[in-house]
């Protein structure tokens, strides 16, 4: 397979609903792309403005004040400690690396790539790019002896599902008996909403309660967009075993992909400052608290969600079918069907958007009828 072979980008598919959307009196509510609205911070943005004399190439494997921040940011606000620069590595946003992965490991045609059922359409393009099989499984004892790599998502998207330290080690378990590195997409993990998260935190894979001190086959992925409002400068970061770092860091030299000078800069300011996570965290809640309920009030029924930046809800009916009513109220969702065969009657609901369009959706929630009344 090759990228000429990759399906059509399947937003696309909503056009015409977002179309009918913006013909409404108040104008579009837009909660089917997780893309941050609010600023970026002030003290990430002074960095990058500060560190413009870029002259030189930057580093690939990020500056040592970089891989520094990391290290202490996994301590600091996800219980890993015990990591240092060897562990570390800065990523062109996320999604390149969710993509190339399976490339950067060497996989390819008869092995198998594990993830989510309720998944990120990227984990199964970086498989089919390579040629391996994606295979949609949740439960460890499914994963076959040919899976070389398994994709956990937690909190997840769409779905916000939450993995506790049970299922994380029973996942490092199975993989670690078949021989499959595990990458655990953790860019959600500042979100967890639902007990015991929200007081609690969201394990991480590196944390001691799932690893036992030995982080090898395994890699956490994390990126700043949410946490941070930085999708616009991609500054992420994985981190892990210092062995699998270090060949992705080979490859990726090779590659040429490093994440720009200014970019590292902001990332250090970003994760030494936790006063704007902070009040993030509390905007998306509010919206969280506005919008969940006027959903329920609809007739949709919200399922998981514990965590993330979505609300995963149906009404029993087909997306599209959701989807075409929601569009006579000018408000915009991703179906279900964008996210794997297994939720067809699912539709994800963004908290992106800004507070008076998300008191605009609940309003017109809560004068709506479900679909059996």
């Amino acid at each position: 397979m090759s990228v000429r072979d990759l399906a059509d980008y399947p937003w696309d598919a909503v056009a015409p609903y977002a179309a009918r959307a913006r013909l409404h009196p108040d104008g579009i509510v837009d909660l089917s792309v997780g893309s941050p609205v609010d600023p970026t911070p002030r003290v990430v943005a002074d960095a990058l403005t500060a560190a413009t004399d870029a002259h030189a190439y930057p580093q690939t494997v990020g500056t040592p004040a970089l891989r520094e921040a990391i290290v202490d940011w996994y301590a600091r606000r996800r219980g890993v400690p015990g990591l240092t620069p060897a562990n570390v590595l800065p990523t062109v946003g996320s999604k390149e690396l969710v993509a190339l992965l399976p490339l950067l490991l060497a996989i390819g045609p008869g092995d198998t790539v594990v993830h989510p059922r309720a998944a990120y359409p990227s984990y199964e393009v970086g498989a089919r790019l390579v040629g391996a099989t994606p295979l949609a499984s949740d439960d460890p004892a499914d994963w076959p002896a040919s899976t070389r790599l398994v994709w956990l998502n937690s909190p997840g998207n769409p779905d916000g599902r939450i993995m506790d330290v049970p299922e994380l080690r029973a996942a490092v378990a199975r993989a670690r008996e078949i021989g499959a590195v595990v990458a655990s997409d953790e860019c959600y993990a500042e979100l967890g909403w639902d007990e015991p998260w929200a007081d609690a935190g969201v394990p991480s894979i590196l944390d001691p309660r799932v690893i036992d001190a030995d982080p090898t086959g395994l890699l956490s992925v994390y990126s700043l967009s949410k946490q941070s409002n930085l999708a616009g400068y991609r500054a992420a970061f994985l981190a892990g075993d210092p062995a699998l770092v270090a060949s992705l860091l080979t490859a990726r030299k090779h590659l040429g992909l490093m994440v720009p000078a200014p970019v590292q800069a902001a990332m250090v300011a970003a994760l030494g400052d936790d006063a704007h996570v902070d009040a993030q965290r509390e905007l998306y809640r509010r919206r969280r608290d506005l919008l969940r309920p006027a959903l329920e009030h609809a007739g949709f029924r919200i399922d998981r969600s514990e965590g993330g930046l979505y609300l995963w809800a149906t009404a029993g009916e087909d997306a599209w079918a959701s989807l075409d009513r929601l569009a006579d109220l000018g408000i915009l969702a991703g179906p279900g069907h964008f996210y794997g065969q297994h939720f067809p009657h699912h539709v994800r609901f963004s908290l992106t958007a800004p507070d008076e369009r998300i008191a605009a959706a609940a309003e017109r929630l809560r004068g709506a009828l479900s679909p059996d009344s």
